[in-house]
This record gives structure tokens, sequence and C-alpha cells, in this order.
């Protein structure tokens, strides 16, 4: 998740991990799982809201950011795949505290690649400034609530 509160600033929404959650203290950006029947994009959009009160209607686009991931979990003894999407909320957008974070922030990617610990956020946040800054480019990652590419 990231804003643009004004012309050549950005800023990305990192939420730090309760104490009573696997990784305490951590700083990340939203992630979570998906329901059974659930498709990934919706997964994406229900993630946002639960983790930051943050629905559709204060977002100004969403985009796959043609990026997956992996990841090994222990507990399971599975490799993970994760598909990484972002979303633009407005400028004015106020998010809230889940149950499952004790903090939140909006930081500049330069303070956020220090916050951050998993390699993938240091691409996803090189992806947003790179491709989803610029209109030009941002149009070919922006996606609808399926996951369909908009500009075709």
């Amino acid at each position: 998740m990231f804003r643009v509160p004004a012309p050549d600033q950005v800023e990305l929404l990192l939420i730090r991990r309760a104490a009573d959650r696997i990784f305490p203290g951590l700083w990340q950006c939203v992630s979570g799982g998906i329901e059974p029947e659930e498709t990934v994009p919706l997964a994406a959009l229900r993630e946002i809201e639960e983790e930051t009160g943050l629905g559709e209607g204060a977002l100004e686009a969403f985009y796959d950011l043609d990026q997956v991931e992996h990841f090994y979990w222990p507990e399971r003894d599975e490799l993970v795949s994760s598909c990484i999407f972002a979303a633009r909320a407005r400028p004015d957008a106020t998010p809230r505290l889940s149950s499952e974070h004790d903090g939140l922030r909006w930081a500049p990617p330069e303070e956020a690649l220090r916050l951050t610990v998993w390699p993938a956020y240091d691409e996803s946040i090189r992806r947003i400034r790179r491709h989803l800054l610029d209109p030009d480019l941002a149009r070919w990652f922006e996606v609808d609530r399926q996951g369909r590419r908009l500009a075709r």
C-alpha cells in the first residue's frame, strides 16, 4: 500500500506485528492468505481492509506488481508462493490498526527499506517507485478486482 501525498513524494504504509503474533515487532506491508473459494486479487483487497481499515473507497488504484515470491513455511514443511499486489491509497486515507498489529506509519521509501527485513519488500518498493509513480507505466499494471489488467 502506498500513497502520493504531494507531487514527487511517495509514502508506503508499514504495519508492526503485535507482541502476541509470530515475528513480534516486525515492520511489514499488508500480507495474508487466501480463504476458501476466494480469488487471489480479492484476498489481497480483503487483507488490506482487514489490516488497515481501508476499503476500496479509500483506494485510487489496485495493481498487480507482476511479482511472485516464494518462502519456506517450516511449521508445515511447505514452499509457499506469494503474489504481490500494490494499492494506491488516496492522499487523505487514514488507516487504522487491526488486532494483529500494534503500530502503523506512512514512511518514505528509504525509511521503509530500513525498517522492513524481507528482501521481497525491497523489490516491491523498487517496482512501485519505478513503474507505479509514472502514469504512462502504471496503467499497464493496474487491475480490476478480479485481477484483469485494465489496459488492453
